[in-house]
């Protein structure tokens, strides 16, 4: 166990704070089904990744590199690419934001100094290998969990408000927007390319072992992913729970506001500890965006750049709009409506692999699993088409 809870983190990064506080306090509980959605489509997805990385001993990304021709491959590393440095933007952003609440620094500052934090934990996985990388992420999501979840301990909540925000429904194209904000931090594509590389880099293929041994991985990875994804998943709805609770109606329109409305009705060590989450889900998810891009760029391009490299290089675009001074939690959402965008093409071929005799071989999917698979891909492309038509609209 330890891969899908390095996976995890992207659950619960600065772009899931920025909007799952948007959606709770602009419309209460109306897109708790979102949350509840995704997060349920998460476990199925994060399962195939590591199933498919379990039984081949490579990444998503080395597969598709193998059978796409070179324009074809060329250009799925740009949109992959986009997926990455969008990943990239939300999560330094989002981690000078909390080191701004916590200290005062100002933003670009900040975010300089999550980059060099993050240089420090991925200096870990070089040093030292997988294990204690994991264990160190695990940490981390400790540490976010208990610092987004304090807040629900003092929160008037409504339960048959939150009930009805079951039922899916929308109010407006800003609802849509966030929704759509709301899918792409949940089901994130660099989230199935990270945990497909993981677990083929830490296991190998199924030709290296006894067919029972293959079947037990794959038992303690279904552990592993409900597990991650059940601490994450309610990291997510805790976090619209505390913004409809305690938050609705204030006009909240960034993290920073948030932070103070979380101050005056829950008191300053609530604000604090939401503080130290931020900060703690900016360094953590920093890192494992990182390790993803360097799983597709090697699957793709066959390149191998060291982590630390790669990490310094694409903190540039981050830090660029913390120098240009955009409105950083306008910046965190749309970075996750541009992972949204992504998520169709991660899913499609995870699908269509696992389901191939050919490469999967006695371990491909079921035909139930398979259809499962293809509603969730239906889904995710159904709301990317509602942003779509919102913003014609709009």
């Amino acid at each position: 166990m330890g891969p899908a809870f390095v996976a995890a983190i992207a659950y619960v990064d600065p772009g899931n704070v920025a909007a799952n506080l948007s959606a709770g306090a602009r419309f209460g509980y109306l897109l708790l089904w979102v949350l509840v959605l995704a997060n349920l489509m998460a476990v199925l997805v994060q399962y195939l990744s590591a199933k498919v990385g379990l039984v081949t001993g490579q990444s998503l990304p080395a597969l598709l590199g193998v059978r796409l021709g070179r324009p074809a491959r060329l250009a799925y590393w740009v949109q992959a690419e986009l997926v990455a440095l969008a990943t990239d933007l939300a999560e330094i952003v989002g981690g000078a934001l909390a080191l701004h609440l916590l200290f005062g620094i100002d933003l670009l500052p900040a975010g300089v100094i999550i980059t060099v934090v993050s240089l420090g934990l991925l200096a870990i996985q070089s040093r030292f290998g997988f294990r204690p990388f994991e264990f160190v992420v695990m940490c981390f999501l400790a540490v976010i969990t208990l610092g987004f979840m304090a807040g629900l301990l003092v929160t008037r909540l409504d339960p048959s408000m939150a009930l009805a925000g079951l039922r899916p429904r929308f109010q407006g194209s800003e609802s849509v927007l966030l929704a759509v904000s709301m899918l792409g931090a949940t089901v994130m594509p660099h989230a199935v390319y990270a945990h497909s590389g993981l677990t083929g880099d830490r296991f190998g293929g199924a030709d290296t072992r006894p067919a029972a041994d293959t079947r037990r991985l794959l038992g303690v990875q279904r552990l592993d992913v409900l597990l991650s994804l059940l601490i994450a998943g309610s990291v997510n709805i805790g976090m619209l729970l505390l913004a409809a609770g305690s938050l609705f109606g204030t006009d909240i329109d960034s993290i920073e506001g948030a932070h103070a409305a979380i101050a005056t009705s829950l008191g300053p060590w609530i604000a604090l500890a939401f503080a130290v989450g931020l900060l703690a889900s900016g360094i953590a998810s920093s890192s494992v965006g990182a390790l993803a891009g360097s799983v597709i760029m090697a699957g793709l391009l066959r390149l191998r750049i060291p982590l630390l490299v790669r990490r310094a290089v694409t903190a540039i675009p981050a830090l660029v709009v913390l120098a240009l001074g955009a409105d950083p939690t306008r910046a965190l959402v749309i970075s996750q409506v541009v992972l949204s965008l992504g998520i169709p093409f991660a899913l499609i071929p995870l699908v269509r692999l696992t389901a191939n005799r050919d490469l999967m071989g006695a371990h491909r999917n079921a035909r139930w699993l398979t259809a499962l698979a293809w509603l969730v891909v239906v889904i995710a492309c159904g709301l990317n088409a509602a942003l779509v038509v919102g913003a014609v609209g709009g």
